[in-house]
């Protein structure tokens, strides 16, 4: 147990949450005057060696991949019951979960907190690693020196894998209403599981749920036989076919990479001014009919007004008229 308020030098402040395998803390670092997250191993796996491997690896790799979109380790140490913890900056805005709970997302931030996610998860990807567990409570939120923004950062990489181990037949592990359906059905994964999680965070935040529930394997069979409800926010589906993209139980077709799903909600945030939807979003995402598994980017183009087709009407017949007279005026006359 936790003993006098207090983990090593960290004060605690209270409790944020607790899982299956640790609870973390809202702390306070006395010495840097600052406030720290402290995750501790929970007590009834304390002597179970492969989870405490599991626990002390997620210190390391949090401590090694250092960037803004990943939460940063500073301290590591021992419990007088010989439980581990680690100390974490402490995110002051909350998590995504918390976002979608209030229903305080217009569709212009959803969008680009989603891009956010994205570039965050690349960040993993590059340093060799997939989450296997991207969901709206493992998605903290914090506040960008001079700025009003909010700033994604990803935590919780319990169930991390190395993407050289992501082949083959493996463990099922993550949260269902955010698994891709390989990953859920146990069938391998690579990098991709993880786009399909970031389209499943971003279809919540856009709608407020997350895009099929159910059990597991209910959620698995649904994602396989089509893409979720469409949301209807831009008036030619484009969005939606984005999103059902991402959200593909086919790898192959989602996004080849994260950066590349970043890029693509980045384009989108901007086509918003709050929460306005817009007639012609610019870039439109159009799907090829020739090629479905691919997406191009063009400008949407009005077509011809009412006017514009009854001018074209009238020239026409005007222009039939006059073939017609000319072609009767040249004809000779019966004597």
């Amino acid at each position: 147990m936790v003993a006098d308020g207090a983990i090593g030098r960290y004060q605690l402040v209270n409790r944020v949450g607790t899982g299956s395998f640790a609870t973390v803390w809202h702390g306070y670092d006395p010495d840097l005057d600052v406030p720290v997250a402290i995750k501790v191993l929970a007590e009834n796996w304390a002597h179970d060696l492969d989870v405490r491997h599991r626990f002390l690896d997620e210190a390391r790799l949090l401590r090694r991949v250092r960037d803004q979109h990943v939460v940063r380790v500073h301290d590591i140490g021992t419990l007088p019951d010989d439980r581990p913890y680690f100390v974490m900056d402490f995110a002051d805005h909350g998590t995504i979960a918390d976002l979608i709970a209030t229903a305080s997302l217009d569709v212009a931030e959803a969008l680009r907190l989603g891009a956010e996610v994205a570039r965050a998860v690349q960040v993993l990807h590059d340093h060799g690693v997939a989450h296997r567990d991207i969901k709206p409570g493992n998605l903290l939120l914090t506040s960008q020196v001079a700025s009003t923004q909010r700033s994604v950062v990803v935590a919780d990489l319990g169930m991390a894998k190395s993407l050289s181990e992501a082949s083959g037949f493996t463990v099922t592990a993550g949260t269902p209403a955010y698994m891709a359906p390989e990953q859920a059905l146990g069938l391998g994964f690579d990098h991709r599981a993880d786009v399909y999680a970031v389209g499943a965070v971003t279809y919540a935040m856009l709608s407020g749920r997350p895009p099929f529930s159910g059990g597991l394997t209910e959620i698995a069979e649904r994602a396989r036989a089509g893409p979720p409800e469409p949301l209807g926010l831009d008036q030619s589906g484009a969005l939606d076919a984005e999103l059902a993209r991402a959200l593909s139980a086919d790898p192959d077709q989602r996004p080849a990479s994260a950066r590349e799903l970043a890029e693509r909600l980045d384009r989108w945030a901007q086509s918003w001014s709050g929460s306005t939807r817009p007639e012609t979003p610019e870039p439109t995402v159009v799907i090829s009919a020739d090629r479905p598994d691919e997406a191009t980017v063009s400008a949407a183009r009005p077509g011809p007004s009412a006017l514009t087709m009854t001018l074209i009407a009238l020239l026409v017949m005007v222009t039939v008229a006059m073939l017609t007279w000319l072609t009767l005026s040249a004809l000779p006359i019966a004597s």
